[in-house]
């Protein structure tokens, strides 16, 4: 975790920023209706739709690679990672490119959404009745507004030997 600042607006009118300990930036993303979030610190772009190269012989996670500035990147197809049904129209899926390790991969997920700070206080660990293919790829949780924001640990998601 690490600290954070808020802009907060006084009765008087002036701007105050606040710092706010135990708060984790999360970039959310949706998946086949859920919500699920990705540590903002590895996010190193997000990219529109694009033409993804097949890999023969490639494990079924793998949707391909994407051409990112002369540099070749894996994609991984995120659904298939989590067990969930492939989506309808894979060239709609939007690209949230992450550093592991000082590797560049393609995360291939249904929608971007905005980026949250959320403090420590609202995390709680993976719970047994969270879906057993999640939890193998979650940190944990985040409660938000009565829904659950599951939080991907990337690393595990890429590493298609885990």
């Amino acid at each position: 975790m690490m600290s954070s600042t808020n802009l907060v607006v006084t009765e008087a009118g002036s701007a105050v920023y606040q710092f706010l300990d135990n708060v984790e930036d999360y970039l959310t993303v949706n998946i086949d209706g859920q919500l699920f979030g990705i540590e903002a610190m590895t996010v190193q772009d997000i990219l529109s739709p694009r033409e993804i190269a097949k890999i023969p012989l490639s494990p079924k996670e793998v949707a391909g690679s994407i051409n990112l500035r002369g540099r070749i990147v894996t994609a991984v197809d995120v659904r298939q990672r989590l067990g969930m049904s492939k989506v309808q129209d894979p060239e709609k899926l939007m690209n949230v490119v992450a550093d592991v390790d000082g590797e560049l991969y393609s995360l291939l997920v249904d929608k971007i959404g905005d980026v949250l700070s959320m403090s420590s206080e609202t995390f709680e660990s993976n719970s047994t009745n969270l879906n057993d293919n999640w939890r193998e790829f979650a940190q944990g949780v985040h409660l938000l507004d009565g829904n659950l924001m599951v939080i991907c640990d990337v690393e595990k998601i890429v590493r298609l030997n885990a």
